[in-house]
This record gives C-alpha cells, structure tokens and sequence, in this order.
C-alpha cells in the first residue's frame, strides 16, 4: 500500500483560485506576448501592485479592472502568486 502521507493535497485548493489565475496570465500574454515576462519583474513592482489591488478590492469587493474585466481579487490572487514563486526558494516548479 502506497502511503500519502505529508503529501499535500492540491483537490484541497478551490478549483477557482487555479481558474482565476490563469485566466489573469492569458490576459497578461496577450498583452505583454510572453508567458514569462513576470519573472523579469522586480519582486517591489508586483507588491505594489498586489497592495493597489488589494485596496481597490476592500474599496469595492465586486469591481473589476477596466482593462481586462476581470475581478481586481483575480489579478490580487495572481500577483500574490507572482510574489510567492518569486521568494520560494526550496523549489525549481513553475
């Protein structure tokens, strides 16, 4: 028998958060045209960026950016994304 423990279980993670992520990156790589051009900025601009949204968000919970019309909360949970990719050390995953 396989044993599962101290694996983390991704189906504990709403389906939703994975959704709205990627939906903010293929908005992203239309605008920008590459997938990866996140990584080359400085860990600051996406803090800015997430404390913005994440403002907007306490402001007016049900807004959505002009720009894309996605949720502000989307383009928070990916920036916060960024941010934890960006400082994790321990792992080369995408």
């Amino acid at each position: 028998m396989k044993s599962d423990n101290g694996k983390p279980k991704p189906t504990l993670c709403p389906a939703k958060i994975i959704t709205a992520v990627a939906r903010i990156r293929e908005c992203r790589i239309k605008k920008y045209g590459d997938s990866d051009s996140w990584k080359d900025v400085e860990p600051q601009r996406h803090m800015d960026t997430a404390s913005g949204r994440f403002v907007v968000y306490i402001k007016d919970p049900l807004g959505v950016d002009e720009e894309s019309g996605l949720p502000h909360l989307w383009h928070l949970v990916c920036n916060t994304a960024f941010l934890y990719k960006l400082e994790d050390r321990s792992s080369n995953d995408s």
